[in-house]
């Protein structure tokens, strides 16, 4: 049984703001050392499953220099399945940009069916989630399905965010609907959908004809499909899940995984999430510094006095003395100065806060708006971010309009791009 897994990996992640303006959304830093998209991918070898094409479009740059030759998920192979990135092209006939997630899947459906496989796997690359395929895969055969859905229970406030299935009895779906204000159930779509071939193909061709469809997998394929009565069943999973599509979600996974204990963990040696890592020093922590409830990544320093509270430095992130972060995400190489202080706030990739400024939280809020700041950027000596402020990447000192960002500004870099 020839399972082949086609990664989606082309959104733009608009809603994550800042994080999303220099790449795509899978290849968005995550918990420290990691890609996201090194989760879906990790599921699949550690499911057995070493034949994956993802489909890229939105800034792809950082997601192919991450993926490479696929190395540290042993996917560097060259006759017996691998990893192949897929981007949109022009040609004579109908390639083009991607429409929607079912047309990027059909776009490259010559190449996804090439071998050929019997069963397709569709994935997202940008979800947190620990899940063993192989047991879908094997509830898949026994029901002699044409498609098996991923379904996940959320709590009744967030279902409006996603599919909802009916189900009958048995597990088989009698009902979807994509995104209802007003959900009928909690049992929602995880964006996991395992497929005979033959069903795709035709499922994907009928759609690629239909003037009136956005050519979505949600919207279009899985509502016809239940519709026309094929073999639809629910595979549940109940472990943790997250689609992290908002910021203020990105940043509540984060914390979720500072709980004692973590819902998912990282340290199993039976799951390793696979990543492309660099050689990094040891961390250093200086004397007096003070670390609670954090996740440190190799190459940080800790200078003497600094308090580290709730939050996640990835690798080389340098904090200085008595600076203070708390329940705040540090990128790459970001850098804290002496008595400076990041709070409730997102700091991307080689961002400096220089000496004495304030980013984020700096009085008793019940419920603080995350402040950001973007890839590159520098926060001048003496700056006060107010929570909810956006600093776009690349900004520097003179793109500040005055030493205080209030919480609805939106400050961004004056320079023309062949400056940056």
């Amino acid at each position: 049984m020839k399972v082949r897994a086609v990664i989606l990996a082309g959104g733009e992640g608009a809603r994550l703001g800042v994080l999303t303006a220099k790449r795509t959304k899978p290849a968005v830093p995550f918990a420290g050392k990691y890609r996201m998209i090194d989760f879906t991918l990790s599921n699949c070898v550690n499911s057995d499953i070493f034949d994956v094409m993802i489909l890229a479009q939105y800034r792809p740059h950082s997601l192919i220099e991450h993926i490479g030759a696929g190395g540290p998920w042993d996917l560097n192979r060259d006759f017996t399945g691998g990893v192949k990135i897929l981007t949109p092209y022009k040609a004579r006939t109908s390639s083009d940009w991607y429409l929607g997630t079912a047309d990027a899947v059909q776009q490259n459906f010559l190449l996804i069916k090439r071998g050929p496989p019997d069963l397709v796997l569709i994935l997202s690359g940008d979800h947190i989630y620990t899940m063993n395929y192989r047991a879908m895969i094997q509830s898949h055969l026994q029901r002699e399905a044409d498609l098996t859905i991923a379904t996940h229970q959320v709590p009744i406030d967030e279902a409006s965010r996603y599919g909802i299935l009916g189900l009958d009895e048995d597990g088989r779906v009698n009902d979807f609907i994509e995104k209802p204000a007003q959900p009928p159930s909690t049992q929602v779509n995880m964006g996991v959908y395992l497929f005979s071939a033959p069903v795709l193909d035709h499922a994907l061709w009928e759609d690629n004809q239909r003037a009136d469809s956005s050519h979505d997998f949600g919207r279009d394929i899985l509502p016809r499909l239940v519709a026309e009565g094929k073999r639809v069943y629910a595979f549940h999973y109940d472990g943790y899940w997250a689609d992290v599509g908002t910021v203020e979600s990105y940043w509540q996974t984060h914390m979720d995984l500072l709980k004692d204990p973590p819902p998912i963990d990282l340290n199993d040696r039976a799951w390793i999430i696979h990543t492309r890592t660099e050689e990094r020093s040891p961390v250093h922590i200086s004397s007096g510094a003070t670390i609670a409830d954090s996740m440190i990544a190799d190459g940080c320093r800790i200078a003497a006095g600094a308090r580290v509270e709730r939050s996640v430095l990835a690798p080389g992130v340098q904090v200085g003395p008595g600076a203070v972060i708390r329940e705040s995400l540090a990128l790459t190489d970001a850098v804290i100065g002496a008595n400076a202080s990041v709070e409730h706030a997102i700091i991307d990739k080689r961002v400096q806060v220089h000496q004495g400024a304030h980013v984020g939280v700096f009085q008793d809020l019940e419920k603080p708006s995350i402040a950001m700041i973007g890839k590159n950027s520098h926060v001048p000596a003496g700056m006060l971010i107010e929570p909810g402020a956006v600093i776009g990447p690349d900004v520097i000192d003179s793109d500040y309009p005055s030493q205080h960002v209030r919480n609805t500004d939106y400050v961004q870099t004056k320079r023309l791009p062949y400056e940056i």
